[in-house]
């Protein structure tokens, strides 16, 4: 009687175990899943002032950045397949998804596109003047897709 007694609470005990093994290795995924995302490399003309204000908001953001200078953004630009008509002077890819932002977007609107991975990429077209390192955000900056549509207003 005693015997059973003891090996059930020794069961009892490694399930225990065994479940808080598991509920801290999903955890630790999700926690790490969410960092992948957040995990974004920017290519940028070394000599730009506003590109370094875009990667400033997106790190404050709780993005990590890594940031490459290069001469040559054009060619990078085109490797990644960012549409002309949606250039801007930086461009930043997603590391786990690589999904591509083009420019000086919001870092809500990273978020909003991450949502959805069928989305290549989103841009602010041009050096919008109401958008992060450009400027103070006034509500009236519209991103686009890589389609060319709509995506968010901010």
């Amino acid at each position: 009687m005693l015997a059973s007694f003891y090996s059930f609470t020794l069961e009892q005990f490694f399930m225990k175990l065994w479940l808080a093994a598991v509920a801290l290795m999903t955890a630790s995924s999700l926690a790490h899943a969410d960092s992948d995302s957040k995990a974004i490399t920017v290519y940028q003309d070394p000599n730009c002032g506003c590109c370094s204000g875009w990667v400033d908001h997106m790190r404050g953001e709780g993005f990590e950045v890594t940031a490459i200078k290069t001469q040559d953004v054009t060619s990078v630009k085109q490797k990644l397949g960012v549409p002309a008509q949606l250039s801007s002077c930086h461009t930043g890819v997603i590391n786990e998804t690589g999904q591509i932002v083009e420019g000086h977007v919001p870092a809500n609107v990273v978020r909003k596109m991450l949502t959805n991975p069928t989305i290549k990429g989103v841009a602010a077209p041009g050096m919008p003047v109401n958008a992060p390192g450009m400027g103070t955000m006034d509500g009236n900056l519209v991103t686009v897709d890589f389609t060319g549509k709509p995506f968010s207003k901010d």
